[in-house]
Protein backbone atom coordinates (compact mmCIF):
# COMPACT_ATOMS: atom_id res chain seq x y z
CA UNK A 1 0.00 0.00 0.00
CA UNK A 2 3.31 2.27 0.92
CA UNK A 3 3.91 1.48 -2.75
CA UNK A 4 0.72 2.45 -4.34
CA UNK A 5 0.83 5.92 -2.14
CA UNK A 6 4.40 6.77 -3.51
CA UNK A 7 2.12 7.33 -7.06
CA UNK A 8 -0.27 9.24 -5.19
CA UNK A 9 1.98 11.38 -3.57
CA UNK A 10 3.78 12.31 -6.60
CA UNK A 11 0.18 13.00 -8.21
CA UNK A 12 -0.85 15.35 -5.06
CA UNK A 13 2.33 16.79 -5.35
CA UNK A 14 2.18 17.72 -8.94
CA UNK A 15 -1.78 18.73 -8.40
CA UNK A 16 -0.60 20.92 -5.89
CA UNK A 17 1.70 22.91 -7.84
CA UNK A 18 -0.62 23.65 -10.54
CA UNK A 19 -3.24 24.95 -8.00
CA UNK A 20 -5.64 22.31 -7.77
CA UNK A 21 -8.20 22.56 -4.70
CA UNK A 22 -8.92 18.78 -4.72
CA UNK A 23 -7.49 15.10 -5.92
CA UNK A 24 -9.65 12.25 -6.26
CA UNK A 25 -8.38 8.71 -6.46
CA UNK A 26 -9.85 5.71 -7.36
CA UNK A 27 -12.20 2.68 -5.66
CA UNK A 28 -9.87 -0.13 -4.70
CA UNK A 29 -6.88 2.20 -5.77
CA UNK A 30 -4.66 1.52 -2.51
CA UNK A 31 -5.02 -2.41 -1.86
CA UNK A 32 -6.19 -4.07 -4.99
CA UNK A 33 -8.80 -6.36 -5.11
CA UNK A 34 -9.42 -10.35 -5.61
CA UNK A 35 -9.44 -10.60 -1.43
CA UNK A 36 -11.63 -12.80 0.91
CA UNK A 37 -12.69 -11.42 3.82
CA UNK A 38 -9.69 -13.26 5.50
CA UNK A 39 -7.04 -11.62 3.32
CA UNK A 40 -7.90 -8.40 3.14
CA UNK A 41 -8.73 -7.78 6.44
CA UNK A 42 -4.63 -7.05 7.32
CA UNK A 43 -5.37 -3.84 4.84
CA UNK A 44 -7.92 -2.82 7.20
CA UNK A 45 -7.79 0.01 9.65
CA UNK A 46 -10.56 1.80 12.03
CA UNK A 47 -11.47 4.96 10.44
CA UNK A 48 -13.52 7.02 13.06
CA UNK A 49 -16.63 9.32 12.53
CA UNK A 50 -15.37 13.04 10.77
CA UNK A 51 -16.95 14.10 14.11
CA UNK A 52 -13.77 12.91 16.30
CA UNK A 53 -11.90 16.42 14.93
CA UNK A 54 -8.85 14.30 14.03
CA UNK A 55 -5.90 15.29 12.38
CA UNK A 56 -3.91 11.64 12.03
CA UNK A 57 -0.66 13.52 10.68
CA UNK A 58 -0.38 14.82 14.09
CA UNK A 59 -1.83 11.58 15.99
CA UNK A 60 -1.60 8.46 14.10
CA UNK A 61 -1.78 6.54 17.30
CA UNK A 62 -5.38 7.73 18.31
CA UNK A 63 -7.52 5.11 17.22
CA UNK A 64 -5.12 1.93 17.00
CA UNK A 65 -2.71 1.37 14.20
CA UNK A 66 -3.01 3.64 11.16
CA UNK A 67 -0.32 4.35 8.97
CA UNK A 68 -2.36 4.69 5.83
CA UNK A 69 -4.77 6.99 7.35
CA UNK A 70 -1.47 9.13 8.93
CA UNK A 71 0.11 8.75 5.44
CA UNK A 72 -2.48 10.47 3.52
CA UNK A 73 -3.22 12.99 6.24
CA UNK A 74 0.26 14.21 5.89
CA UNK A 75 0.06 14.58 2.17
CA UNK A 76 -3.33 16.92 2.56
CA UNK A 77 -1.67 18.91 4.79
CA UNK A 78 1.91 19.18 3.36
CA UNK A 79 0.39 20.11 0.09
CA UNK A 80 -2.54 21.96 1.32
CA UNK A 81 -5.39 19.94 -0.82
CA UNK A 82 -8.44 17.84 -0.27
CA UNK A 83 -7.61 14.21 -0.71
CA UNK A 84 -10.31 11.91 -1.49
CA UNK A 85 -9.15 8.09 -0.88
CA UNK A 86 -10.73 4.51 -0.79
CA UNK A 87 -10.15 2.20 1.22
CA UNK A 88 -10.97 -0.17 3.83
CA UNK A 89 -12.66 0.20 7.37
CA UNK A 90 -13.37 -2.52 10.13
CA UNK A 91 -16.05 -2.14 12.85
CA UNK A 92 -15.79 -4.84 15.93
CA UNK A 93 -19.30 -5.92 16.71
CA UNK A 94 -20.73 -8.73 19.08
CA UNK A 95 -20.36 -11.95 17.81
CA UNK A 96 -23.82 -12.89 20.00
CA UNK A 97 -25.28 -10.63 17.26
CA UNK A 98 -26.95 -12.03 14.47
CA UNK A 99 -25.85 -9.99 12.11
CA UNK A 100 -21.82 -9.72 13.33
CA UNK A 101 -19.70 -11.60 10.97
CA UNK A 102 -17.83 -14.86 12.34
CA UNK A 103 -14.17 -12.76 12.63
CA UNK A 104 -16.11 -10.31 15.20
CA UNK A 105 -15.85 -7.23 12.54
CA UNK A 106 -17.78 -5.70 10.04
CA UNK A 107 -15.61 -4.59 6.76
CA UNK A 108 -16.56 -1.58 4.88
CA UNK A 109 -15.75 -0.65 1.62
CA UNK A 110 -14.78 3.52 2.62
CA UNK A 111 -13.74 6.46 1.32
CA UNK A 112 -12.12 9.04 3.57
CA UNK A 113 -11.50 12.78 3.31
CA UNK A 114 -8.68 15.08 4.27
CA UNK A 115 -8.99 18.61 4.34
CA UNK A 116 -5.67 20.77 3.85
CA UNK A 117 -4.89 21.08 7.60
CA UNK A 118 -4.99 16.98 7.34
CA UNK A 119 -8.20 16.55 9.33
CA UNK A 120 -10.34 14.36 8.46
CA UNK A 121 -13.76 15.73 6.92
CA UNK A 122 -15.85 13.05 5.64
CA UNK A 123 -16.20 9.14 5.87
CA UNK A 124 -18.10 7.06 3.91
CA UNK A 125 -19.16 3.82 3.40
CA UNK A 126 -20.43 1.88 0.12
CA UNK A 127 -23.79 0.85 0.32
CA UNK A 128 -24.35 -1.05 -2.85
CA UNK A 129 -21.61 -3.38 -3.42
CA UNK A 130 -21.05 -5.48 -6.58
CA UNK A 131 -19.25 -8.88 -6.24
CA UNK A 132 -17.52 -7.72 -3.22
CA UNK A 133 -17.56 -10.95 -1.02
CA UNK A 134 -14.99 -9.13 1.67
CA UNK A 135 -16.93 -6.15 2.18
CA UNK A 136 -20.35 -5.80 4.58
CA UNK A 137 -23.69 -3.77 3.69
CA UNK A 138 -24.07 -0.83 6.16
CA UNK A 139 -27.15 -0.93 8.30
CA UNK A 140 -28.66 1.82 5.73
CA UNK A 141 -27.68 4.07 3.12
CA UNK A 142 -24.97 7.05 4.27
CA UNK A 143 -25.55 10.44 3.27
CA UNK A 144 -22.32 12.08 3.78
CA UNK A 145 -21.43 15.85 2.37
CA UNK A 146 -19.13 18.36 3.27
CA UNK A 147 -18.62 21.98 2.83
CA UNK A 148 -15.74 24.05 1.72
CA UNK A 149 -14.68 27.61 0.73
CA UNK A 150 -15.40 26.62 -3.24
CA UNK A 151 -18.99 24.70 -2.85
CA UNK A 152 -21.12 21.79 -0.98
CA UNK A 153 -19.38 18.09 -1.68
CA UNK A 154 -21.27 14.51 -1.49
CA UNK A 155 -19.71 11.43 -1.91
CA UNK A 156 -20.61 7.60 -3.29
CA UNK A 157 -19.09 4.82 -4.87
CA UNK A 158 -19.33 3.42 -8.15
CA UNK A 159 -22.72 0.60 -8.08
CA UNK A 160 -24.20 3.76 -5.91
CA UNK A 161 -24.59 5.65 -9.27
CA UNK A 162 -27.47 3.11 -10.17
CA UNK A 163 -29.96 4.08 -6.94
CA UNK A 164 -31.64 6.70 -5.53
CA UNK A 165 -30.32 6.45 -2.18
CA UNK A 166 -27.19 7.67 -1.57
CA UNK A 167 -27.28 9.32 -5.19
CA UNK A 168 -30.48 11.23 -6.18
CA UNK A 169 -31.06 12.22 -2.53
CA UNK A 170 -27.66 13.76 -2.18
CA UNK A 171 -28.61 15.91 -4.94
CA UNK A 172 -32.25 16.57 -4.48
CA UNK A 173 -32.70 16.90 -0.41
CA UNK A 174 -28.55 17.86 0.78
CA UNK A 175 -27.87 20.28 -2.75
CA UNK A 176 -24.86 19.65 -3.23
CA UNK A 177 -23.17 21.12 -6.31
CA UNK A 178 -20.35 18.74 -6.66
CA UNK A 179 -20.39 14.54 -6.46
CA UNK A 180 -16.89 13.00 -5.73
CA UNK A 181 -17.06 9.46 -7.42
CA UNK A 182 -14.33 6.75 -6.98
CA UNK A 183 -15.12 3.61 -8.91
CA UNK A 184 -13.67 0.48 -10.65
CA UNK A 185 -16.34 0.39 -13.12
CA UNK A 186 -16.29 -2.18 -15.83
CA UNK A 187 -17.26 -0.51 -19.07
CA UNK A 188 -20.84 -2.48 -20.80
CA UNK A 189 -21.37 -1.42 -24.19
CA UNK A 190 -23.67 0.38 -25.73
CA UNK A 191 -25.38 1.44 -22.62
CA UNK A 192 -23.16 1.63 -19.68
CA UNK A 193 -19.29 2.92 -20.73
CA UNK A 194 -18.09 4.58 -17.81
CA UNK A 195 -17.43 8.18 -19.82
CA UNK A 196 -21.08 7.47 -21.29
CA UNK A 197 -22.92 6.94 -18.27
CA UNK A 198 -21.34 9.34 -15.97
CA UNK A 199 -21.81 12.22 -17.93
CA UNK A 200 -25.01 11.72 -18.49
CA UNK A 201 -25.54 11.59 -15.05
CA UNK A 202 -24.13 14.55 -14.49
CA UNK A 203 -25.75 16.65 -17.03
CA UNK A 204 -29.39 14.52 -15.79
CA UNK A 205 -29.33 15.71 -11.90
CA UNK A 206 -27.35 19.35 -12.94
CA UNK A 207 -24.04 18.76 -10.98
CA UNK A 208 -20.41 18.37 -11.05
CA UNK A 209 -19.45 14.89 -11.30
CA UNK A 210 -15.42 14.36 -10.56
CA UNK A 211 -15.42 10.20 -11.76
CA UNK A 212 -11.95 8.78 -11.07
CA UNK A 213 -11.88 5.31 -12.51
CA UNK A 214 -9.48 2.38 -11.95
CA UNK A 215 -7.66 1.88 -15.26
CA UNK A 216 -7.33 -2.02 -15.39
CA UNK A 217 -7.42 -2.67 -19.41
CA UNK A 218 -7.52 -6.76 -18.88
CA UNK A 219 -11.10 -6.31 -17.14
CA UNK A 220 -12.51 -4.03 -19.33
CA UNK A 221 -12.32 -0.64 -16.45
CA UNK A 222 -11.50 2.64 -17.81
CA UNK A 223 -12.83 5.78 -18.43
CA UNK A 224 -12.26 8.88 -16.19
CA UNK A 225 -13.62 12.20 -16.06
CA UNK A 226 -14.28 15.79 -14.91
CA UNK A 227 -18.30 16.23 -15.85
CA UNK A 228 -20.88 18.80 -15.80
CA UNK A 229 -24.46 19.86 -16.09
CA UNK A 230 -23.52 21.24 -19.68
CA UNK A 231 -21.25 17.69 -20.55
CA UNK A 232 -17.75 16.81 -20.14
CA UNK A 233 -14.85 18.82 -19.11
CA UNK A 234 -12.35 16.41 -19.94
CA UNK A 235 -11.92 12.63 -19.88
CA UNK A 236 -9.78 9.92 -20.34
CA UNK A 237 -11.03 6.29 -22.16
CA UNK A 238 -7.87 3.98 -23.12
CA UNK A 239 -8.15 0.43 -23.57
CA UNK A 240 -4.62 0.17 -25.66
CA UNK A 241 -2.15 0.67 -22.89
CA UNK A 242 -1.77 0.18 -19.55
CA UNK A 243 -1.08 4.07 -18.49
CA UNK A 244 -2.95 6.33 -16.11
CA UNK A 245 -3.54 10.34 -16.90
CA UNK A 246 -3.75 13.16 -14.45
CA UNK A 247 -7.13 14.87 -15.41
CA UNK A 248 -7.32 18.96 -14.66
CA UNK A 249 -9.93 21.07 -15.22
CA UNK A 250 -11.81 24.35 -13.77
CA UNK A 251 -15.66 23.99 -13.02
CA UNK A 252 -17.98 26.15 -12.08
CA UNK A 253 -18.40 25.26 -8.39
CA UNK A 254 -21.85 26.20 -7.42
CA UNK A 255 -23.46 24.84 -11.12
CA UNK A 256 -26.99 24.63 -9.88
CA UNK A 257 -27.36 28.51 -8.72
CA UNK A 258 -26.53 28.87 -12.31
CA UNK A 259 -29.01 26.33 -14.10
CA UNK A 260 -32.93 25.03 -13.78
CA UNK A 261 -33.32 21.83 -11.56
CA UNK A 262 -33.38 19.29 -13.45
CA UNK A 263 -36.75 18.55 -13.08
CA UNK A 264 -37.49 21.38 -15.00
CA UNK A 265 -36.95 18.85 -17.92
CA UNK A 266 -40.54 17.12 -18.62
CA UNK A 267 -38.96 14.55 -20.14
CA UNK A 268 -42.20 13.04 -21.47
CA UNK A 269 -43.84 16.55 -22.36
CA UNK A 270 -42.74 16.53 -26.20
CA UNK A 271 -43.54 12.78 -26.51
CA UNK A 272 -47.10 12.10 -25.27
CA UNK A 273 -48.22 15.33 -27.35
CA UNK A 274 -47.41 14.12 -30.29
CA UNK A 275 -48.98 11.73 -32.97
CA UNK A 276 -47.20 9.09 -32.80
CA UNK A 277 -44.62 8.22 -35.78
CA UNK A 278 -45.78 5.10 -38.34
CA UNK A 279 -44.94 1.78 -36.30
CA UNK A 280 -42.85 -0.01 -38.62
CA UNK A 281 -44.60 -3.62 -39.61
CA UNK A 282 -40.49 -4.91 -39.67
CA UNK A 283 -40.19 -4.41 -35.62
CA UNK A 284 -38.57 -7.28 -33.99
CA UNK A 285 -37.02 -8.45 -30.60
CA UNK A 286 -33.71 -8.07 -29.67
CA UNK A 287 -31.08 -7.64 -26.30
CA UNK A 288 -28.72 -5.58 -25.00
CA UNK A 289 -27.53 -8.04 -22.09
CA UNK A 290 -30.26 -10.17 -20.81
CA UNK A 291 -33.29 -7.02 -21.29
CA UNK A 292 -35.21 -7.49 -24.33
CA UNK A 293 -35.92 -4.59 -26.23
CA UNK A 294 -38.39 -3.74 -29.59
CA UNK A 295 -36.45 -2.73 -32.72
CA UNK A 296 -37.07 -1.12 -35.56
CA UNK A 297 -35.07 -0.64 -38.19
CA UNK A 298 -33.58 3.07 -39.85
CA UNK A 299 -34.36 1.80 -43.48
CA UNK A 300 -34.10 5.22 -45.08
CA UNK A 301 -31.58 8.01 -44.88
CA UNK A 302 -34.12 10.28 -43.05
CA UNK A 303 -37.25 9.88 -41.49
CA UNK A 304 -39.79 9.64 -38.34
CA UNK A 305 -39.86 6.31 -36.10
CA UNK A 306 -41.70 5.46 -33.04
CA UNK A 307 -41.28 2.45 -31.16
CA UNK A 308 -42.64 0.97 -28.00
CA UNK A 309 -42.46 -1.66 -25.00
CA UNK A 310 -45.52 -1.58 -22.96
CA UNK A 311 -46.20 1.92 -21.77
CA UNK A 312 -43.09 3.45 -23.41
CA UNK A 313 -43.10 4.84 -27.13
CA UNK A 314 -39.79 6.34 -28.00
CA UNK A 315 -39.99 8.54 -31.17
CA UNK A 316 -37.19 9.49 -33.32
CA UNK A 317 -36.52 12.37 -35.77
CA UNK A 318 -33.30 11.93 -38.24
CA UNK A 319 -31.78 12.65 -41.49
CA UNK A 320 -28.02 11.16 -42.04
CA UNK A 321 -25.57 12.27 -44.27
CA UNK A 322 -25.25 9.83 -45.99
CA UNK A 323 -26.29 6.11 -45.09
CA UNK A 324 -23.15 3.60 -45.29
CA UNK A 325 -24.46 0.12 -46.66
CA UNK A 326 -22.67 -1.81 -44.84
CA UNK A 327 -23.99 -0.25 -41.11
CA UNK A 328 -27.40 -0.67 -39.70
CA UNK A 329 -28.89 1.44 -37.15
CA UNK A 330 -32.09 1.02 -35.34
CA UNK A 331 -34.40 2.46 -32.78
CA UNK A 332 -35.62 0.50 -29.69
CA UNK A 333 -37.06 0.41 -26.61
CA UNK A 334 -37.19 -1.19 -23.25
CA UNK A 335 -38.99 -0.95 -19.96
CA UNK A 336 -39.28 -2.95 -17.06
CA UNK A 337 -36.21 -4.90 -14.16
CA UNK A 338 -32.92 -5.04 -15.98
CA UNK A 339 -30.77 -7.71 -16.10
CA UNK A 340 -30.63 -11.30 -14.02
CA UNK A 341 -31.12 -9.43 -11.04
CA UNK A 342 -34.08 -8.03 -12.24
CA UNK A 343 -33.97 -5.37 -9.14
CA UNK A 344 -33.48 -2.44 -11.26
CA UNK A 345 -36.33 -0.72 -13.48
CA UNK A 346 -34.90 0.67 -16.15
CA UNK A 347 -36.92 2.59 -19.59
CA UNK A 348 -34.46 3.15 -22.51
CA UNK A 349 -35.08 4.73 -25.94
CA UNK A 350 -31.95 4.27 -27.67
CA UNK A 351 -30.96 4.75 -31.27
CA UNK A 352 -27.95 2.39 -32.21
CA UNK A 353 -25.10 0.88 -34.50
CA UNK A 354 -25.94 -2.54 -34.94
CA UNK A 355 -22.53 -4.63 -34.86
CA UNK A 356 -23.19 -6.60 -38.49
CA UNK A 357 -26.10 -6.05 -41.51
CA UNK A 358 -27.53 -9.03 -39.48
CA UNK A 359 -30.36 -7.98 -37.36
CA UNK A 360 -30.08 -10.96 -34.83
CA UNK A 361 -26.22 -8.70 -33.30
CA UNK A 362 -28.65 -5.36 -32.88
CA UNK A 363 -27.95 -4.37 -28.61
CA UNK A 364 -24.48 -6.48 -29.31
CA UNK A 365 -20.95 -4.25 -28.40
CA UNK A 366 -19.37 -2.22 -30.96
CA UNK A 367 -16.80 -0.20 -30.91
CA UNK A 368 -17.10 1.63 -34.44
CA UNK A 369 -18.82 3.64 -37.25
CA UNK A 370 -18.97 5.52 -40.02
CA UNK A 371 -22.45 7.30 -40.31
CA UNK A 372 -22.72 10.90 -39.09
CA UNK A 373 -26.40 12.32 -38.39
CA UNK A 374 -27.08 15.91 -39.77
CA UNK A 375 -30.12 15.70 -37.23
CA UNK A 376 -31.66 13.68 -34.74
CA UNK A 377 -34.36 14.38 -31.96
CA UNK A 378 -34.83 11.20 -29.75
CA UNK A 379 -37.94 11.36 -26.96
CA UNK A 380 -39.90 8.89 -25.31
CA UNK A 381 -43.33 8.89 -22.84
CA UNK A 382 -41.07 8.16 -19.98
CA UNK A 383 -42.95 7.22 -16.82
CA UNK A 384 -40.05 8.79 -14.14
CA UNK A 385 -38.22 12.11 -14.34
CA UNK A 386 -34.25 10.44 -13.77
CA UNK A 387 -33.48 10.51 -17.62
CA UNK A 388 -29.70 10.65 -18.04
CA UNK A 389 -28.93 11.54 -22.07
CA UNK A 390 -26.30 9.61 -23.66
CA UNK A 391 -24.17 10.61 -26.84
CA UNK A 392 -21.42 8.38 -27.52
CA UNK A 393 -19.25 8.56 -31.03
CA UNK A 394 -16.97 6.21 -32.81
CA UNK A 395 -14.31 4.83 -30.69
CA UNK A 396 -16.12 5.52 -27.69
CA UNK A 397 -15.59 8.83 -27.81
CA UNK A 398 -17.90 11.66 -26.23
CA UNK A 399 -19.88 14.65 -28.16
CA UNK A 400 -19.33 17.39 -25.68
CA UNK A 401 -21.07 20.59 -27.31
CA UNK A 402 -22.59 18.55 -30.06
CA UNK A 403 -25.94 18.28 -28.62
CA UNK A 404 -28.75 19.48 -25.82
CA UNK A 405 -31.48 18.77 -24.19
CA UNK A 406 -34.84 20.58 -24.49
CA UNK A 407 -37.27 21.41 -21.74
CA UNK A 408 -39.88 19.33 -23.32
CA UNK A 409 -37.68 16.18 -22.91
CA UNK A 410 -36.65 15.83 -26.61
CA UNK A 411 -32.26 14.98 -27.02
CA UNK A 412 -31.47 16.64 -30.72
CA UNK A 413 -28.08 17.35 -31.95
CA UNK A 414 -26.76 20.84 -32.20
CA UNK A 415 -23.93 23.14 -33.61
CA UNK A 416 -23.93 21.34 -36.94
CA UNK A 417 -23.58 17.22 -38.24
CA UNK A 418 -22.28 15.03 -35.40
CA UNK A 419 -19.19 12.76 -35.48
CA UNK A 420 -19.75 8.88 -36.47
CA UNK A 421 -22.43 7.59 -33.83
CA UNK A 422 -22.43 4.20 -31.75
CA UNK A 423 -25.46 5.42 -29.46
CA UNK A 424 -27.96 8.14 -28.75
CA UNK A 425 -29.85 7.26 -25.79
CA UNK A 426 -32.29 8.69 -23.15
CA UNK A 427 -31.47 6.14 -20.19
CA UNK A 428 -34.24 6.39 -17.18
CA UNK A 429 -34.27 5.50 -13.60
CA UNK A 430 -37.73 4.35 -12.71
CA UNK A 431 -36.81 3.60 -8.55
CA UNK A 432 -40.09 3.73 -7.26
CA UNK A 433 -40.64 0.36 -9.43
CA UNK A 434 -37.63 -1.38 -7.68
CA UNK A 435 -37.92 -4.57 -6.85
CA UNK A 436 -35.79 -5.19 -3.18
CA UNK A 437 -32.27 -4.79 -3.64
CA UNK A 438 -29.53 -6.84 -1.02
CA UNK A 439 -26.24 -6.39 -2.37
CA UNK A 440 -23.35 -9.16 -1.75
CA UNK A 441 -21.96 -8.46 1.78
CA UNK A 442 -22.14 -10.70 4.45
CA UNK A 443 -24.58 -8.22 5.89
CA UNK A 444 -28.16 -8.53 5.91
CA UNK A 445 -29.18 -5.51 5.42
CA UNK A 446 -20.32 35.12 -7.90
CA UNK A 447 -18.73 31.90 -10.12
CA UNK A 448 -15.34 30.61 -8.48
CA UNK A 449 -14.03 27.98 -10.23
CA UNK A 450 -11.57 25.33 -8.73
CA UNK A 451 -8.89 23.28 -10.27
CA UNK A 452 -9.51 19.32 -9.58
CA UNK A 453 -7.00 16.31 -10.64
CA UNK A 454 -8.81 12.99 -11.03
CA UNK A 455 -6.10 10.36 -10.88
CA UNK A 456 -6.20 7.16 -12.54
CA UNK A 457 -4.42 4.15 -11.37
CA UNK A 458 -2.95 1.13 -12.55
CA UNK A 459 -3.32 -1.95 -10.42
CA UNK A 460 -1.29 -5.53 -10.72
CA UNK A 461 -2.38 -8.59 -9.16
CA UNK A 462 -3.34 -8.88 -5.17
CA UNK A 463 0.19 -7.82 -4.34
CA UNK A 464 -0.14 -4.08 -6.47
CA UNK A 465 1.91 -2.19 -7.13
CA UNK A 466 0.58 1.24 -9.14
CA UNK A 467 2.89 1.59 -12.90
Amino acid sequence: MNKNIDILERAIKQAAEQGARIIVTPEDALYGWEFTRETIFPYLEDIPDPQVNWIPCQDSHRFGHTPVQARLSCLAKNNSIYVLANLGDKKPCNSRHSTCPPNGYFQYNTNVVYNPEGKLVARYHKYHLYSEPQFDVPEKPELVTFNTTFGRFGIFTCFDILFYDPAVTLVKDFHVDTILFPTAWMNVLPLLTAIEFHSAWAMGMGVNLLAANIHRVSLNMTGSGIYTPNGSKVYHYDMKTESGKLLLSDVDSHPLSSLAPPTAVNWSAYATTIKPFPVQKSTFRGFISRDGFNFTELFENAGNLTVCQKELCCHLSYRMLQKEENEVYVLGAFTGLHGRRRREYWQVCTMLKCKTTNLTTCGQPVETASTRFEMFSLSGTFGTKYVFPEVLLTEIHLSPGKFEVLKDGRLVNKNGSSGPILTVSLFGRWYTKDSFYSSSGTSNSAITYLLIFILLMIIALQNIVLV
